[in-house]
This record gives structure tokens, sequence and C-alpha cells, in this order.
């Protein structure tokens, strides 16, 4: 089984996967901000919640210690947090599609041609723009009520308060960074470049498939 990738695609395929998985790992994961409410740990991430207080008896504030997601979009605490969800989501999208083609590029012939890998690496860029762009939005969000109730009540844009930024931000920013820069450079090398003498086998191929398809569109 030959691969359509040269021994530097080998590498970028699976640098691609693991920026890819990376990204949209931290994408799905409430562990992007962390901070405290009614003495219990709170996390969040763009569209996840771990922890959160409901009215108990006697109208009283308690804590319930799950995870899971807003009940709605429009649940979401602000608008900044809205757009980095679609944002963010859109590049993890983009970066697990190059990576599942890099993938089988490995594993096919022919699949991953010199100016296909660069491409993808194209894409590469746009999904690690598109991931930058939602970490960079994220902080826009801190001022909303329920953030503020979380981090002390002196949070704002750009300031965190009492609460703290967790790994799942960084390891989505650094998954981002990696496929900006590294996959995209190295995509540029990933593809082979087709044999001339398969590049003529091809066109011989094809001139003789239409030629056949027209001879048996002039018969009928």
């Amino acid at each position: 089984m030959r691969s359509s990738l040269t021994l530097v695609g080998t590498l970028w395929a699976f640098l691609s996967l693991v920026t890819a998985v990376a990204s949209s790992t931290s994408y799905f994961l409430p562990y992007w901000l962390f901070g405290s409410q009614l003495g219990k740990p709170v996390s969040f991430s763009t569209f996840r919640r771990c922890n959160y207080p409901v009215r108990g008896e006697g109208h009283s504030l308690i804590m319930v210690e799950e995870c899971g997601r807003y009940a709605s979009f429009s649940a979401i605490p602000s608008l900044a947090w809205q757009m980095c969800t679609v944002v963010t989501g859109a590049g993890c999208a983009l970066l697990l599609l190059v990576a599942l083609a890099a993938v089988l590029g490995c594993c096919m012939e022919e699949l991953i041609s010199r100016m296909m890998g660069r491409c993808m690496g194209a894409a590469q860029f746009v999904g690690g723009l598109l991931i930058s762009s939602g970490c960079a939005l994220y902080p826009l969000g801190w001022n909303s009520p329920e953030i503020m109730q979380t981090c002390g009540n002196v949070s704002n844009q750009f300031r965190l308060g009492t609460c703290r930024l967790g790994w799942a931000y960084y390891c989505a920013g650094g998954g981002a960074a990696a496929a900006m820069l590294i996959c995209t450079w190295l995509s540029c090398f990933a593809g082979r470049n087709p044999k001339p003498v398969m590049l003529a086998e091809n066109i011989m191929r094809n001139t003789n498939s239409y030629a056949m398809e027209l001879d048996h569109c002039l018969k009928s």
C-alpha cells in the first residue's frame, strides 16, 4: 500500500490530527474558565458549564454539581460567547475535515497531490484563524452578570477578577496556533508530484474513455 504523501507529508498528517483533536476536544470541554460560586467550584466553556445555582426550598440558592450545555443558543450568557461558539466550532470542523483527508492520504495513492496539499494547508490556516478569533472573542463576555457572579462581581472585559483561565482555553489556542504556523508550512511539502509516466497514462485512459463514450453515442 503506497501513500500519496511524502515523509514530510506523513508528519504533517500526524500533526494535523493532533492539532484537530486537541482543539476540538478543548472546544467541547467546559474548562475554559474557572471560578467559584456559593463556595463551590464553577467552570465554563463557550456553551457549557459545570455547577450552577438553582432555587431550593425556601427560595434559597443551592448549587447543582453537574456539567451540561446551555438549554438553548440564546441562553449562552453573552453575545460574544455566542459568536465564539459559532466561530470556534466552524474552525474545529475545518481542522477535523483536513485531518481526516490527510490521514486517508497516508493510505491511498494519488489522493493528495502537491497542489492539493497546499490547498488543504490554506484550509488549516483558515481553521486556525477562526479558532484564534474565538479565543480573542472569549474575554469580551466576562462582563455578563452570570460570569461576574462567579468571578467575585469584579470581572469585566479582559479582566478576570477572582477567576482564572483553564487549561482547555490554552489547549484550543495552542492547537490553533500550531495548525496555522506548523501544519500550514508542512502542507507545502506534503503531497507527491505526479510522475510524468503516470500523468501520461491517466491522460490516455481518460482520452480512451471519452472516445468510447463518443463512439457509443454516435452508434446509438
